[in-house]
């Protein structure tokens, strides 16, 4: 039996905090400062944590060797599964030729790579984020964004700020269902307290975007467009998630935005367009013109494969009893050496050592599903498409293991204790635990690259902080998530996910260092917003 402890260094809350957060420090120093390989980055850290639980928390070494493997399979289906399927129907969409097509059906839509980048990024991958998450929206969209003839490293900051305002009700609003199961709060009161925090970032992202792809002079040439897609998703953000359903907060945001996007196109477009994609290009001329011969027809294929994932994904997720026959599939796997013998802070046998087999379910099941659909349309050969399959896994093996290696480490900080000292810690810090409040959330997702892992760490700590500080619970536990939300893009996990989709594997450091900035600065703006909230801007409550 092991049931993790909080202060294990000296009865020292301070003391275990610093030793616990050594794991995450070796990480970031060496991607971010050392810029060493990410897959050597993530098995330094893991091998930091299990040193940690076994000599600093006194987790018995096979519970701790036990663990990391619990993770690693976690790190292999889904998240892995998810990543290597999204890739293989890109790659089946270039294989056909068909991708050409797809960068002249965006030129129609408009010429512009700034609006170009809001359309894929923030509206179609809030819809992926919504229907799919677990990384496909930033695999996906990185890809594309390439396709179209964005340089890897802007589009994989792009696509990494865009996957933030729709994060908190992602996957049908997961991570809020799951913090309301955790703490008894209705997950309806959550979502709505969410639902006037992460507007703000709504509104925001779409400039960010256009500063990344353009900066400056691309905000100034492009603020109508940024402006009404960020304040159209925002709105029906809050709207949904207040008085509509939440589950389906992000589908109606991200359909509220593009529609309302393509409504500005249809009398305005930027004048500075050609200059733009050449400066984005780095050439001197300006870019042919898009085919405007290009009829329905080649359109309608050019689009085929993500029109499938959007059907597919949502007959899966939004038709209950397709949903329940795929769920019934699951198979739960007591995890050998952890399942009876980890105990919770309760002293009851802990629910994380089970192991959920989504082997149907899972969304890379489903996107490979859609690839096989993609195949046959496009007249692949069964052949071409497995071998196609094939060499995505092996183009994987770095990228997939810097994933295992991170779930891995996740696993173990979590279930030896390390992750609860951290937050713990973090809530001891009494009436200003308002204003930090989000930072719980940023580190749990950070760690673990989901919000729902950081809401199932921290939601109940929040709510229990809350109580004590004398603040809404509600408001602290969607602080927490909220928070996470502006921690997914600096995660190990989806860092190497996206550096693998848009070409640069191995240069996660580098697009940390790019991101890290836009992480801080709006995870600033989450934290005086939540205690704002908690004081004079009470009244923006439910």
């Amino acid at each position: 039996m092991y049931q993790p402890v909080t202060a294990p260094v000296a009865d020292s809350l301070g003391l275990s905090a610093l030793l616990a957060a050594v794991p995450l420090l070796v990480v970031f120093v060496l991607l971010g400062a050392l810029r060493v390989k990410a897959h050597w980055a993530g098995l330094s850290g893991l091998a930091a944590a299990l040193l940690i639980a076994v000599l600093g928390y006194g987790m018995p070494t096979g519970m701790a060797l036990m663990s990391a493997a619990q993770g690693a399979a976690f790190g292999v289906l889904p998240i892995l599964w998810i990543v290597i399927t999204a890739i293989w129907l890109y790659q089946l969409t270039v294989r056909s030729g068909h991708f050409e097509d797809l960068r002249a059906t965006f030129s129609l839509l408009s010429p512009d790579p700034r609006i170009q980048a809001v359309v894929i990024a923030f509206c179609f991958g809030g819809l992926l984020e919504a229907l799919a998450g677990f990384g496909a929206p930033v695999a996906i969209t990185g890809m594309m964004l390439v396709a179209i003839g964005f340089p890897p490293l802007r589009a994989a900051i792009a696509v990494l700020l865009a996957n933030t305002a729709p994060v908190a009700f992602g996957a049908l609003s997961t991570p809020i269902i799951t913090a309301g199961e955790l703490t008894g709060i209705p997950f309806e009161h959550i979502g709505a307290v969410v639902g006037r925090q992460t507007p703000l970032l709504a509104l925001v992202v779409p400039f960010l975007l256009v500063f990344v792809v353009d900066g400056r002079r691309g905000v100034r040439r492009t603020w109508p467009a940024a402006l009404v897609t960020g304040a159209a998703f925002a709105l029906a953000q809050f709207v949904c998630a207040n008085y509509i359903s939440v589950p389906l907060t992000d589908i109606v945001s991200a359909l509220a935005g593009a529609v309302a996007l393509l409504a500005l196109l249809r009398f305005w477009q930027p004048a500075d367009s050609d200059a733009a994609r050449s400066r984005l290009a780095g050439e001197d001329a300006a870019s042919p013109a898009p085919d405007q011969r290009l009829g329905a027809g080649r359109v309608l294929l050019a689009l085929f494969p993500y029109l499938l994932v959007i059907a597919v994904f949502s007959v899966a997720k939004l038709w209950g009893p397709v949903e329940d026959a795929l769920a019934a599939t699951d198979v739960e796997i007591p995890w050998p050496g952890l399942h009876e013998a980890l105990l919770s802070a309760s002293g009851e046998p802990s629910d994380t050592a089970v192991f959920t087999l989504s082997w149907l379910s899972s969304p890379g099941s489903l996107l490979l599903l859609c690839g096989f659909g993609v195949a046959l349309v496009y007249r692949l050969k069964l052949r071409t498409a497995l071998a196609e399959l094939g060499s995505t896994v092996v183009s994987m093996r770095w990228s997939g293991l810097t994933i295992v290696s991170v779930l891995a480490l996740a696993y173990v900080m979590n279930q030896s204790g390390q992750t609860t000292t951290i937050g713990t810690a973090i809530a001891g810090i009494g009436s200003a635990f308002a204003f930090f409040s989000p930072v719980l959330g940023w580190v749990g997702v950070a760690v673990t690259g989901s919000d729902t892992s950081a809401n199932a760490l921290f939601a109940s700590l929040q709510q229990v902080a809350a109580e004590r500080v004398g603040v809404d619970p509600a408001l602290l536990v969607a602080a927490n998530t909220a928070g996470g939300v502006v921690g997914k893009m600096i995660s190990p996990q989806n860092l190497a996910i996206v550096a693998t989709a848009v070409g640069m594997a191995g240069a996660e450091s580098t697009i940390l260092r790019a991101v890290l900035k836009w992480s801080l600065g709006l995870l600033l703006v989450l934290c005086a917003l939540i205690y704002l909230q908690s004081t004079v801007l009470s009244w923006m409550l439910p």
